[in-house]
């Protein structure tokens, strides 16, 4: 189906998937549900590799789930109070999109922290074996933008441009029709990330976990992020602080951060401070 849209317009079909009259399956919905679960299945078989229960990562992650979602809402809504302000109801209305992907992360974080400390397990080793799993899930997880007809950028004609209806577009842009697709060039980076982490992964495991506690987790920081800077600037719908774009603010503070937490692992020698 994303084959023929290419080929014709690119465009969403909208945002539902299923109609049954009584109750629908959306799309957004839908792509977070398979996140989930294929996040669950890679998390468990890299676990076997670490001696980690599988059990413990399914618990982990329903953690992950309970910390990061409504996290990754409250975030959102904080950051667009001044309309979500006049239309309260909509507050709890996930399902109508309006997320944000670092909301999630620090909700996860906690989730994890929490976690970790109460069954005795290293976090940085749970972070390691969850890391792919969570980039691929937030590649999965952008293609409900593109149902939503949302997360798009500037307007473009590039062959790759996005078709935007008249009630989705910011209305500065009202009388342009086709659009930069950020959540796709944000999927395809993601995906890249999860090659890499996963190449990481094994390369380490191969050569008797030559990678520190923690290796796989701060590439994530310092990948993830580079992507997300240089893709938020196209974006026309930024989370904003006044002049600044969170986005990129939070991205620039997670590669430092990453960088920082190598720098004590290979320069310094040292593991980091962990829970257990």
């Amino acid at each position: 189906m994303i084959i023929n849209l290419f080929l014709s317009q690119f465009r969403s079909p909208g945002p539902i998937l299923l109609d049954l009259g009584f109750i629908s399956l959306r799309w957004y919905g839908f792509l977070i549900a398979s996140a989930v679960l294929i996040g669950v299945f890679i998390a468990q078989k890299l676990g076997k590799y670490r001696n980690i229960d599988p059990d413990l990562i399914s618990d982990l992650i329903l953690w992950i789930v309970v910390g990061a979602i409504p996290m990754a809402r409250i975030y959102y809504v904080l950051f667009e109070w001044q309309n979500y302000a006049q239309h309260p109801q909509d507050i709890i209305a996930i399902w109508k999109g309006g997320i944000a992907i670092h909301g999630a992360i620090i909700g996860g974080i906690i989730a994890s922290l929490i976690f970790s400390k109460i069954n005795r397990q290293s976090f940085w080793q749970l972070a390691d074996v969850i890391a792919p799993s969570l980039i691929l899930g937030q590649a999965i997880g952008r293609w409900g933008n593109f149902f939503n007809s949302e997360a798009f950028g500037i307007p473009t004609n590039q062959p790759w441009k996005l078709y935007i209806p008249p009630n989705n577009r910011p209305l500065e842009y009202i009388n342009f029709e086709y659009f930069h697709p950020t959540f796709l060039y944000e999927s395809l980076w993601n995906l890249g990330v999860f090659i890499l982490l996963i190449y990481l992964f094994f390369w380490s495991i191969k050569n008797n976990n030559k990678l520190k506690d923690g290796s796989i987790f701060l590439s994530y920081l310092i990948t993830y992020s580079l992507g997300r800077v240089w893709i938020e600037g196209f974006r026309t719908d930024s989370l904003m602080f006044g002049f600044l774009r969170i986005a990129q603010v939070v991205s620039l503070s997670s590669i430092v951060l990453g960088i920082m937490g190598l720098v004590w692992l290979y320069g310094v020698k040292k593991s980091l401070p962990d829970v257990k």
